[in-house]
Order: C-alpha cells, then sequence, then structure tokens
C-alpha cells in the first residue's frame, strides 16, 4: 500500500520560507517508498511560496488531494463571516471565488504534468458556528455552483472539522457531521462528492477515540466514505497542546519510537479504524503528522513520518 502524506504539517519551514530547506526536506520524501502522493495545502496559489520552486520540486509521479483549511482558517481570521457554508452572501462568495482559484491552481498542476494528477480537493464547512452563521442551505447552494465547474477528474470531498458542540470550545466548530452528509446526499446523483473524516479532529470534537470510528460508520453507512486520514490529539499539555488540532503523531511506543507519549492516537486505535471501512479502497488514506520541537532536523521529521506510515503497512501486512 501507498499513502497520501499531509507532509506540510511536517516541513521544516514551520515560520518563514527557505527553499534550500525544504527541497532537502521533499529530496527525503520523494525516498519513501510508501507514498502514494501528499495531501496538499491551498492558501490562494498552487504552492503558498513558490510555485515554480513546488513544480521544480514535486516528484512527478505522486497524486495530489488539495486541502483548503490552511486557506479558509487564513480568511476567516480577516472575515469571520467567511465560508461555503454562511449564510452571509458576501462571505459565501468570497469562499466560492476561493474555490475558483483552487480549480485553476489544480488546472495548472495537472498541466504541468500532463495528467490529472490531483485525484480529490477537500472543502471544509466554514465560517465558525460561534462566530456567524451558517446553515445546510447555504452549503448546497455553494456546492451546486461547484458541481458546474471541470474540476479534472478531481473529486469534491468535504473533510469533517469538529463541529461546534456544548461540552467544550472548539478548533474549528463547523457544521455537523450529519449536516454535511445531509447535504452531500441530496446533491450527490452523479457520485461527485464524498466525505474524508480526520481522525484527530473527530475525536477532538467527541472527546472519545470511539467517536472517530462513529464517524467512519455513518459516513460509510451513507455510502459517502472517501477517505481517512490520520493525525492525532491530546489532552495532555505538552508541546502540541491541550485538545489542540496540531497533528500529533502516534503514541510512543516500542514499535513507534518516535511517538509521542501523550498522544491519543495509538497503533490500535488506527487499525480499528481501517477495520471498521475498506481502507484499500479509499480514495483518500493517510496521515497529517506535525512536528515537535519546531526546530526538529529534518532526520527526525522523516523518522517520524516513516513510524507512522509503518503503523498502516503493519495493518495490511497483517490483513
Amino acid at each position: 500500500m501507498k499513502y497520501t502524506l499531509g507532509a506540510y504539517a511536517a516541513s521544516p519551514n514551520h515560520s518563514g520560507w527557505s527553499p534550500e530547506l525544504e527541497t532537502a526536506f521533499y529530496n527525503e520524501l520523494k525516498a519513501l517508498p510508501n507514498i502514494k502522493g501528499l495531501e496538499h495545502p491551498f492558501l490562494g496559489s498552487l504552492h503558498a511560496h513558490d510555485d515554480s520552486w513546488f513544480l521544480t520540486n514535486i516528484n512527478p509521479q505522486w497524486d495530489y488531494v488539495f486541502t483548503c483549511i490552511p486557506g479558509i482558517m487564513n480568511a476567516l481570521g480577516q472575515n469571520p463571516q467567511f465560508g461555503l457554508a454562511s449564510d452571509n452572501e458576501a462571505g459565501r462568495q468570497a469562499a466560492i471565488q476561493f474555490m475558483q482559484q483552487a480549480c485553476a491552481a489544480i488546472g495548472k498542476l495537472n498541466a504541468h504534468l500532463g495528467r490529472q494528477a490531483v485525484t480529490a480537493i477537500q472543502i471544509q464547512t466554514a465560517p465558525a458556528r460561534h462566530k456567524a452563521v451558517s446553515s445546510k442551505a447555504a452549503l448546497k447552494a455553494s456546492l451546486e455552483a461547484l458541481l458546474q465547474w471541470d474540476w479534472q477528474g478531481a473529486r469534491i470531498v468535504i473533510e469533517h472539522c469538529d463541529a461546534l458542540v456544548d461540552s467544550h470550545a472548539p478548533s474549528k466548530g463547523f457544521l455537523t457531521l450529519g449536516d454535511e452528509l445531509e447535504v452531500i446526499t441530496q446533491l450527490n446523483t452523479k457520485q461527485q462528492l464524498g466525505m474524508v473524516i480526520n481522525w484527530g479532529r473527530s475525536v477532538f470534537e467527541t472527546r472519545r477515540v470511539e467517536g472517530a470510528i462513529e464517524h467512519i460508520n455513518a459516513a460509510q453507512a451513507a455510502g459517502l466514505l472517501s477517505g481517512v486520514m490520520f493525525s492525532g490529539v491530546s489532552d495532555k499539555d505538552s508541546e502540541y497542546g491541550a485538545w489542540r488540532d496540531s497533528h500529533q503523531p502516534p503514541t510512543q511506543s516500542d514499535l513507534i519510537p518516535n511517538g509521542e507519549p501523550g498522544s491519543w492516537m495509538t497503533e490500535q486505535a488506527i487499525h480499528q479504524c481501517l477495520a471498521a471501512c475498506n481502507a484499500a479502497e479509499l480514495a483518500v488514506l493517510g496521515a497529517k503528522i506535525g512536528i515537535r520541537p519546531h526546530d526538529a532536523s529534518i532526520e527526525q521529521r522523516i523518522a517520524i513520518i516513516r513510524d507512522t506510515l509503518a503503523i498502516l503497512d503493519r495493518y495490511f501486512n497483517i490483513t
């Protein structure tokens, strides 16, 4: 098996931009045998710093899954009404314009590689509901617009982020999984839409490890599960922070020497999620891991990535 890697979360360029440092990081990524491709962050252009650098340094054989969450969070910092699910029409139209830029970036990458290399684009149902009003109706209207465009083979998938709940402060606070599944079901006559579950965001929302499996089961029962991405979370106050969407690595163990001691994302929890679905058939399957300390070497970063992907490999080797 090969996996989609959210490598941007593990980049040594955690602040600022050094193309030399990123090139060294990408050279190590290209040497990993079990990477199918990248979960690529979209912030408004193909690459946040340098499109030409990106096109020069990627592995041309990789496939790509765009994720809009970095750009969405930046936009929300400027305009809390921004989002595809926003009841504020100006905020909704701003999000649609952002998605037009994403569609153009997909076209640029595909044209460079001479194939439909972008297999999916992950969208998220902003705005944050504790700061602005959102609805299923607004999301449906936005998706109806997006479905009219030529995505060059990229499937539009909603990545579920933590919904606004009464029990604790949100990280994202977007629409509920049930609302998202309902809207997709209404529009999915041509099977162009799907749902991706992010382990850490589902556990953040539910405050239970079982919450990730429950969300996987719900998406699967609706016939909409398109992917699972593994990033960890914890209630422990560490460099990653307690209950923060900081993409913690899996729990440290004898088999995972480069893990994070306080992480709730154990090898058993990962394998249970894989067993809950037809994991090998998912369009998106992989991990997005943040690295602490921020000044960790590239070798340390690659070691953590390698250990994380080894957990997935062990599941498929057993089954």
